[in-house]
């Protein structure tokens, strides 16, 4: 297969997903602050939300792909299964005793099965246990609501583990402790599944902290990068660093963020809807800044320019006149509540055609107004853990925009 994205906008061919299972039937009010999620959603509804995502997806054409289902595959390969299992026991919370229990435990599963536990945890009461076979002092003291494997339910967000920079992958370095297997697991994946047979890295999860929701395709050859608590200045730094390298792009813009929950990453207040259209939060449209990075020749440092603002630094360096901009609501109190409803957080599936989530009314309006085609979805769910659309999605495939 040849996988290729090279802008945010070009017509959308194949998108990874995963569906919402068990691990947020783990969530509680006792431990959805240390899983990072912001509420207790509906398990049922969330997953009827996503079907109807993934739905709306298949009937403009694209080709959906499901996390879990690819992550089953890729544990019929015994060194990713190994490689998988090895990385869980290594946990040092877990004490030997019941590391070894852990390891029996996960021997027996298929690769399905094996999936689902590393998806959506092992509970403490869920492990077998025996007077032969004790699980030990760590055992013993844990709480019986505790996990001996921690859930992933923030793996809904498969842009945040990895993005694609034309025909080359970049896995992420997720900043937060509680989502690290997340980049582990779709590391082993394109590593390892056939279909991503011979692909090319351009990032991995052992680099410096990076998240794909800070990451916009501009234009072909031209990067946003959001920094601020979960990527990192030296992440920025390092990606740059590497798509230089690789020749997959010629500009970067390092646009610092402030770090607020609703404004984690920079696809919170800013995406693509066309190919020279940006959706952004009127909030910070006029003091987002960027500073520009070239770069270098014949080896040398790249060179870094700015700070500017953030608009104009995009529109030169995507060569046009200036970037339409869309705003976010209708007015300053709509804006704030749209844009912490992800209103800004569109998926484009072509040049002025986004999903969003149905119930930013005047957003969504303001879109069409612009001659942006909108497919509302709903969300109710979906968005109790602070992501949108394109948060919930990663591109394998787009139409190349050329350049």
């Amino acid at each position: 297969m040849t996988h290729y994205v090279d802008s945010e906008v070009g017509r959308l061919g194949t998108v990874l997903l995963h569906r919402p299972g068990p691990e947020l039937a783990r969530l509680t009010p006792r431990n959805n602050d240390s899983l990072l999620f912001d509420a207790i959603p509906w398990v049922g509804r969330a997953q009827e939300e996503h079907d109807a995502f993934a739905a709306a997806l298949r009937e403009r054409g694209v080709e959906v792909l499901y996390l879990a289902a690819l992550l089953a595959e890729t544990l019929a390969v015994a060194d990713a299964r190994a490689e998988l299992t090895e990385q869980v026991l290594r946990s040092p919370r877990l004490g030997d005793s019941l590391r070894a229990r852990v390891a029996d435990h996960l021997a027996y599963l298929d690769p399905a099965a094996l999936a689902d536990v590393l998806i959506a945890g092992l509970a403490h009461e869920e492990l077998r246990i025996s007077a032969e076979r004790p699980g030990g002092l760590v055992y013993t003291l844990m709480d019986r609501h505790d996990f001996v494997i921690d859930p992933l339910p923030n793996l809904l967000f498969t842009r945040d583990s990895s993005l694609w920079i034309r025909d080359r992958v970049g896995v992420t370095s997720l900043a937060m402790t509680a989502r690290r297997r997340e980049s582990t697991l779709t590391h082993a994946i394109y590593r390892h599944h056939p279909r991503f047979a011979g692909t090319s890295f351009v990032y991995d999860p052992g680099l410096e902290h990076l998240e794909g929701g800070d990451v916009l395709l501009l234009a072909p050859g031209v990067l946003a990068v959001g920094v601020g608590e979960r990527t990192t200045p030296a992440g920025a730094e390092r990606l740059g660093r590497q798509v230089f390298a690789a020749g997959l792009a010629h500009t970067i813009l390092v646009v610092p963020i402030a770090q607020e929950r609703a404004t984690m990453h920079l696809d919170t207040v800013c995406t693509m809807v066309d190919v020279d259209a940006v959706l952004m939060y009127p909030n910070v449209a006029d003091t987002l800044s960027a500073y520009t990075v070239i770069a270098g020749a014949d080896g040398e440092d790249p060179r870094v320019d700015g700070p500017a603002p953030f608009l104009r630094a995009a529109a030169d360096a995507m060569d046009l006149d200036q970037l339409r901009v869309i705003d976010t609501g209708l007015d300053p109190v709509t804006a704030e509540r749209e844009q912490w409803d992800d209103g800004n957080n569109t998926l484009a599936i072509a040049p002025r055609l986004c999903v969003g989530y149905e119930r930013n009314v005047e957003t969504n309006a303001q879109l069409e107004r612009s001659g942006i085609e909108v497919i509302p979805i709903a969300g109710s769910e979906l968005g109790s853990g602070r992501g949108g659309p394109r948060c919930m999605s990663c591109p394998l495939v787009r139409e190349p925009l050329g350049g």
